[in-house]
């Protein structure tokens, strides 16, 4: 197919060193030291990265034999675990704060919706920091970059531990967002750095389940905190995980982004590669896909308490019960994605297949919660926001993926631009959700509906998978 102006823009403006001559961005070669572990599960050999700590100078695509196998597969472990803990690092930040709100404001005496701007400016924080953090990492490579975000973050958050005024606590919340975005944007690129193709899609699953956890997880952790301090005990746990993860990045997280592969621009040609980026047709609609199914969730999120409590009388326990089967459905479809549907089938496929499921499931909402099935329960109600949920495991890994996949030599930028869109978006979406009072659902069900609408046409007509299904060699 010949290239779009967009292909020809992305390339115009990203170093292409290290793909392989005559192979599109979405099927390049892995580059330098960082390699795909093997598509076929049942092939002999292993590839280590050698940017993975324990494999220092390893060729690329080396079999290993006994122990050398078991030692980079533990190696593999470490380094998804600490992945998975800079990824759930901001979520944690954000919801193990929630359970102490009441209490901040009436030990700062200050009003409700002050302490609601803590909330607003660490989120804001998160989003504008991976505009900051991705192109630096593609510069100075991902080490330094990370390791800089984790020490601001851990200053930002004992300060907020200390914080004596409602102000000072909203500035170094925005402080302690933007320093961990550092975590997300970085941990994105690292995955990029060291998989390519199926491998990088499994790993993106694996790395839902453990980031799935923590929004479950924190305002427990957050409430029992409580139970022995203030608020100001969540913000000293907080600096504490900081430190422990800071420590095991300096120690286990090698450097993964070669020098020969780093930008060595300042801000402008910053700008030019998200230009160039966002001058890519397909990557666009991959990101605009994911940031608008990310605003389903958020939807859900923002919404879902009041709708299950209030207007269909669960009680607080209920809801929480809910909650969490909701999130263990999206955890576990995640890896139903990594495990079974990814290298059996295009990723496209799969990611058309949970968007199209997303959409069924948004429009079932509406129609019970706008009474065409009369009156509902919520039994009927929450199985539709059960199978929304766990179809994002489907959604979510796979626009990433196939975003990540033709930006190899501008990952921290693609990254950025990623995860910026999805907070962006969500943060648009989440206000709607109460538009119409406190009385009806409908608000949440059509905000979904129209974010799952338009995430399904950005992927059609953007990404047009059907125009490169006959080119993807590798069965993506």
């Amino acid at each position: 197919m010949p290239d779009s102006g967009g292909d020809r823009a992305q390339r115009a403006h990203i170093p292409t060193s290290g793909t392989r001559p005559g192979t599109d961005d979405a099927t390049a070669v892995p580059h330098g030291d960082a390699g795909a572990l093997s598509v076929d599960p049942a092939a002999p050999q292993i590839t280590a990265p050698a940017g993975l700590p324990g494999t220092p100078g390893l060729p690329h695509a080396v079999g290993l034999p006994g122990p050398a196998a078991k030692a980079t597969r533990r190696t593999g472990l470490l380094v998804t675990l600490v992945l998975g803990g800079l990824t759930a690092l901001p979520p944690l930040s954000m919801d193990m704060y929630l359970p102490a709100l009441p209490a901040v404001t009436d030990s700062l005496g200050a009003p409700a919706a002050t302490i609601q701007l803590t909330l607003t400016a660490c989120l804001a924080g998160m989003a504008l920091g991976q505009l900051v953090v991705g192109p630096m990492s593609d510069r100075w490579g991902r080490r330094t970059p990370l390791l800089l975000g984790m020490v601001v973050y851990v200053l930002a958050t004992a300060i907020c531990a200390l914080a004596p005024t409602a102000e000072l606590l909203i500035g170094f919340r925005l402080l302690q967002g933007l320093a961990g975005a550092a975590g997300i944007v970085i941990a994105r690129a690292v995955v990029r750095d060291l998989y390519d193709g199926v491998e990088m899609a499994r790993f993106f699953s694996t790395l839902m389940l453990i980031s799935g956890v923590a929004p479950v997880i924190a305002p427990v952790i957050g409430g029992q905190v409580m139970r022995f301090t203030d608020w100001r005990g969540i913000f000293v746990v907080l600096t504490a995980v900081g430190v422990a993860l800071t420590l095991v990045v300096a120690k286990w997280l090698h450097e993964t982004l070669p020098p020969a592969d780093r930008h060595t621009g300042g801000v402008t040609d910053a700008l030019r590669t998200m230009r160039g980026l966002l001058a890519d047709r397909v990557f666009t609609g991959y990101m605009i896909a994911g940031g608008l199914a990310f605003a389903v969730l958020f939807a859900y999120i923002s919404a879902s308490p009041f709708v299950v409590q209030e207007i269909y009388g669960a009680s607080p326990q209920t809801f929480s019960l809910l909650f969490g089967i909701n999130s263990i459905g999206l955890i576990a479809v995640g890896q139903i994605n990594g495990k079974l549907l990814v290298g059996r089938f295009r990723l496209d496929k799969v990611l058309g297949f949970g968007l199209a499921v997303i959409l069924l499931a948004a429009v079932a909402l509406l129609l019970m919660t706008t009474g065409v099935f009369g009156e509902v329960g919520l039994v009927p109600v929450a199985a539709g926001l059960f199978v929304l949920m766990s179809a994002m495991g489907l959604a979510m890994p796979n626009t990433n993926a196939q975003a990540l996949m033709r930006t190899k030599h501008a990952a921290g930028s693609a990254s950025a631009l990623l995860g910026t869109s999805s907070f962006l978006i969500g943060a648009i979406a989440s206000p709607l959700v109460g538009i119409a009072g406190e009385d009806t659902a409908v608000p949440m069900a059509l905000v979904q509906v129209v974010c799952a609408v338009a995430a399904v046409g950005c992927f059609l007509l953007l990404c047009r998978p059907w125009q490169r299904a006959g080119r993807d060699a590798d069965g993506l």
